[in-house]
């Protein structure tokens, strides 16, 4: 990451490696760290998997911001040329909202998040899960979140200056700008 702006987005399948490999992207810019984690605590699996990444980013002086909803603000607020922010995940938040059952709050909250990008100092790594790649799912809510999140990546793909997918812990370049 050389310039002073800069933003990614790390898709991968679960368990491909694509935290740990944005986690290792924030490590290496020398920059203060701020992670903005987005999944809530719903049940003892998703407790460990978070206890798990909080581990993970004791020994590099994370600063963590818990925000399931208001991402583009706080975004804003965090937003440095002295930092890199490393969100995750994307498809946490977008499910998040989707479970408001508000689509106008999805929408303001989606289109919050576009808009705010292109004026967002320092470095900004997303993490997002790549859904869209197995069966199409039964269930209506799961089938609206499959298209949810194909439709914000491709949009953010759009914005980013560096798109890479994680496929078993390595990366795949998918645009570098």
């Amino acid at each position: 990451m050389k310039s002073a702006r800069s933003t990614y987005l790390i898709l991968g399948g679960a368990r491909s490696g694509k935290s740990r490999y944005a986690e290792q992207l924030a490590i290496n810019s020398d920059l203060e760290k701020v992670y903005i984690a987005t999944a809530c605590v719903q049940d003892e699996e998703i407790k460990a998997r978070i206890e798990q990444h909080t581990q993970a980013r004791l020994s590099a002086n994370w600063k963590t911001i818990e925000e399931p909803l208001a991402l583009a603000e706080t975004l804003k607020q965090q937003a440095s040329s002295k930092r890199v922010i490393l969100v995750d995940c994307l498809t946490m938040w977008l499910m998040n909202l989707l479970m408001l059952e508000d689509d106008e709050r999805l929408r303001h909250e989606v289109n919050s998040l576009l808009n705010t990008l292109a004026n967002l100092p320092g470095r900004i790594i997303f993490v997002s899960n790549e859904v869209g790649l197995g069966i199409i799912p039964m269930g209506e809510l799961t089938r609206r979140y499959v298209d949810e999140a194909g439709y914000l990546h491709q949009q953010l793909a759009q914005k980013m200056d560096k798109v890479q997918l994680i496929v078993a812990g390595l990366p795949l370049v998918l645009k570098d700008e």
